[in-house]
């Protein structure tokens, strides 16, 4: 089914991801093609129709020409290779706004949008590659639409950058929590700290700073 498609294109997607450079019109156009095949006839390919986002039957967002794209998303991932001052958090969510805005293809524009800011954070930070920006959009799917059309209406990603930044600190938030939870075993904290620390030795007062949520009992 499309459905079923859909998410095997999207676990293949994910799992290239070290082979692409965000910077790269190419690699954009490379992976909508991994992402779409089967989906659509024109899989990695920019759209060459008039395409608008709707609610219902009211108009929410009329995306630029289709003789622009090419240029714009260019223009865009050109900007971006240059910019140096943006923490690449703000950076990887402007450029998914644009991507939502420029809408570059007939479909598939939110996934390759969340897609390619996964890839910025993933390049900026290996750790990034196991946040999941996909599901994490899922679950606060009503305010990422509300946030794009907030950033519309606007005229500018303000409301879109907040929102995604919200998102990314409550899922790091969660994965802290977690990882604290999986290194709760005396092995693993031994592990963790003869790595934090190499080869000197530590003191109990060194592995109670590495791990403030044990007791001082526990740490014995």
């Amino acid at each position: 089914s499309k459905e079923v498609l859909e998410v095997k294109n999207a676990i293949e997607l994910y799992e290239m991801i070290d082979q692409f450079e965000s910077h790269k019109t190419s690699d954009f156009l490379k992976a909508h093609k991994v992402l779409m095949k089967g989906l659509v006839d024109n899989a990695g390919k920019y759209r060459a129709k008039n395409v608008g986002v709707f609610s219902g039957t009211k108009v929410k967002h009329i995306a630029p020409k289709p003789i622009f794209v090419s240029e714009l998303i260019t223009n865009t991932f050109s900007w971006m290779k240059k910019e140096k001052e943006l923490h690449p958090l703000i950076l990887s969510s402007i450029i998914h706004y644009e991507i939502e805005f420029i809408h570059p293809f007939e479909d598939g524009n939110g996934r390759m949008g969340r897609f390619w800011q996964a890839l910025i954070l993933k390049e900026y930070d290996k750790f990034f590659k196991y946040v999941p920006v996909e599901s994490l959009i899922e679950k606060n799917q009503i305010k990422y639409y509300k946030a794009l059309e907030m950033s519309d209406k606007a005229g500018d990603s303000t409301a879109f950058v907040e929102f995604m930044l919200i998102v990314i600190k409550e899922s790091l938030i969660e994965m802290s929590s977690e990882l604290m939870g999986i290194t709760n075993t005396y092995e693993d904290r031994l592990s963790k700290g003869r790595d934090y620390f190499k080869d000197k030795q530590f003191s109990r007062k060194d592995y109670m700073g590495l791990f403030k949520n044990i007791s001082s009992a526990t740490a014995s």
